[in-house]
């Protein structure tokens, strides 16, 4: 067996279960071994932990004499949340349990334009239909977790001045779908979900790591030290709109000139080709054309890519990340866009910054955002202050 870790402190209720969420099954005398505490007390923690669900016995440990003690772990099948990332055309939603299992999802074509009215009443009805189709009722659901196109301010959970969403800035989204489902709502920037899901999945050994979305938008979620980075404004890793170095003067919707945005992103490139007579609309159109192999298509994605590496080449010299994953919908097309960030980077950062920097596709692809808007509704359920508080307020009596 692992030799347990110990803790510097001495833990609560709350804290006893993040020892469990590794979903390894321990009994009581190792519970009392790792935390230090009376096996009294930690047998009253368990008790309080096995009434709220979220642990569950894990059947016997092996003997040494005797009867063989219960062991128990982490129940990630006790409650469920709702994860939704919305995009400025596009919607994705899942139900999982607490440890980022899928139950049921479902995506569709939305317009964010719409605001937030309509877009979020929608949304409760689709997340209704998924509890449903997990054979989950509504009295499950113990958070939501949402991710939005544009800024937000982390603590509220509202929009601020998002350039992509009219009518949402300053709009109370945590309390508009709280009210339609009756569950705490956590907002953050989508981009700032995709890097959680994506890391939290895939690169949860590596500290850090930066997530660039390229689709109708540019945007990137930043990881350093193993935690999501959102700035004083919730404004970190806004990509989009730093100057192209040499770039054109084009216009922005945001009103600057020569934005990463304005000559890069999907809808760029769309409007690029379609000015050319290719029939492009949106990203997924030069996807599609990329894929059936357009030498247009497939030139003008690569030389984007460029000027996304020469904006990330002095992201990587400030941040030094160990890697960068690159998602989002016109990602989805292939190694041309890869190959001109590569080029541009590895050619312009300094060689110690990009010694070891690995420069990747998204292994989640569309999931990411429901993946990050799950672990960030279930941290906020699972966390010491949560369950501590949840505990205060039921009638199960817990040594303190």
């Amino acid at each position: 067996m692992d030799e347990p870790l110990r803790t510097t402190r001495s833990p609560g209720v709350g804290d006893l279960l993040q020892l469990l969420r590794d979903g390894r099954p321990r009994t009581r005398s190792d519970l009392a071994a790792v935390t230090g505490q009376a096996r009294s007390t930690v047998a009253a923690r368990v008790d309080a932990l096995l009434a709220t669900g979220l642990v569950a016995p894990a059947g016997a440990s092996s003997s040494t004499g005797g009867r063989p003690p219960a062991t128990f772990a982490f129940n990630p099948a006790a409650e469920v949340v709702l994860a939704v990332d919305l995009g400025a055309t596009h919607a994705r939603l899942a139900v999982t349990d607490l440890a980022g299992t899928v139950l049921a999802e479902h995506g569709e074509a939305i317009a964010i334009a719409d605001g937030p009215d309509a877009v979020l009443h929608h949304v409760a009805d689709l997340g209704r239909r998924l509890l449903q189709e997990a054979d989950r009722p509504g009295s499950d659901l113990a958070a939501v977790g949402v991710g939005l196109p544009g800024p937000v301010e982390h603590a509220t959970g509202r929009p601020i001045n998002p350039p992509i969403m009219p009518g949402w800035d300053d709009a109370d989204v945590p309390g508009v779908l709280g009210g339609l489902l009756d569950a705490p709502v956590l907002v953050d920037n989508d981009v700032n979900i995709m890097a959680v899901g994506e890391h939290s999945t895939c690169w949860s050994g590596v500290a850090d790591l930066l997530f660039v979305k390229v689709a109708t938008g540019i945007g990137a979620g930043i990881i350093t030290d193993g935690r999501i980075r959102r700035g004083a404004q919730g404004a970190a890793g806004d990509l989009g709109h730093i100057a192209v170095p040499g770039g054109s003067d084009r216009p922005c919707r945001c009103g600057n000139t020569g934005c990463l945005e304005a000559v890069a992103s999907g809808q760029a490139l769309a409007a690029d080709l379609a000015a050319r007579g290719l029939p492009t609309a949106t990203s997924g159109d030069v996807v599609g054309l990329v894929r059936a192999g357009d030498l247009a298509a497939s030139a003008a994605l690569r030389e984007a890519g460029r000027s996304i590496g020469a904006v990330l080449a002095a992201t990587v010299s400030m941040l030094n990340p160990s890697v960068i994953v690159i998602g989002g919908r016109v990602a989805e097309a292939g190694e041309h866009l890869l190959a001109g960030i590569r080029e541009v980077v590895y050619a312009r950062s300094l060689p110690l910054a990009t010694q070891h920097l690995r420069i990747v596709a998204s292994r989640t692809g569309e999931r990411a955002g429901v993946l990050g808007a799950s672990a960030m509704a279930a941290e906020h359920v699972l966390s010491p202050a949560a369950v501590d508080a949840r505990l205060a307020a039921s009638p199960v009596a817990v040594a303190r």
